[in-house]
């Protein structure tokens, strides 16, 4: 039986997006293809007619991932104030709910460990969507665009990142709730805790010279 192009280009997508969910939740390596056509409820024998090999799969359904993430992302941006953005985002990415859900969470702290084992071309395709996202998040900091947004985007994401990879090794318990929160209040304080502490003078006991500290 022949089927349309139409038909053929749902059943494309079905397939990535099934896989882009089992992939997070397994890992690249921890689901084969044929598990993955199952899954979208197809034969093996059809993956050839949609993808050159395993990698081309695993590629589109890297990028269909963090597509969704930065769709999501945007819309927490819109509905949030200005000055709420980063907190909002923050507490999204930094929640329970997403820590419970890898499946269908960001794809970086459930994949990016093993993309770096990956080919040239796995990791470059997986870079440039990495680039796409620090750019999102350099627009939820308050203040002027520009090189030290984009920075604190990379610290921002880095640390995010690690502390929800954490708290999924933790479990669900108190420890894992206690990485969360550590991981929020880096980022949300972390332009305080870069600003310089003014050296207060130290003062000598009466009868002597105010001795003034130097910058």
């Amino acid at each position: 039986m022949r089927y349309s192009k139409e038909h053929k280009l749902e059943t494309h997508a079905r397939i990535v997006k099934k896989a882009s969910v089992r992939l997070r939740e397994k890992g690249a390596h921890g689901i084969g293809v044929a598990d993955l056509m199952k899954d979208a409820g197809l034969t093996h024998g059809g993956f050839y007619a949609h993808f050159d090999s395993r990698e081309a799969l695993v590629v589109e359904a890297f990028g269909y991932a963090m597509d969704r993430s930065m769709e999501r992302w945007r819309q927490l941006s819109v509905q949030a104030a200005p000055d709420q953005r980063l907190p909002t985002f923050v507490e999204f990415y930094l929640s329970s709910q997403h820590r419970d859900n890898p499946g269908h969470g960001c794809a970086l702290p459930a994949l990016s460990a093993e993309i770096a084992r990956e080919s040239p071309k796995t990791r470059k395709a997986f870079a440039a969507k990495l680039d796409q996202m620090i750019g999102l998040i350099a627009e939820q900091f308050p203040g002027a665009a520009g090189k030290p947004n984009r920075k604190q985007a990379m610290a921002a994401l880095a640390t995010m990142m690690g502390a929800l990879v954490l708290a999924r090794v933790a479990g669900s318990g108190e420890l894992s709730e206690e990485l969360l929160s550590a991981g929020r209040d880096a980022v949300l304080e972390r332009p305080a805790a870069l600003k310089p502490v003014a050296k207060k003078p130290a003062v000598k006991k009466a009868g002597l010279k105010v001795v003034t500290a130097k910058a």
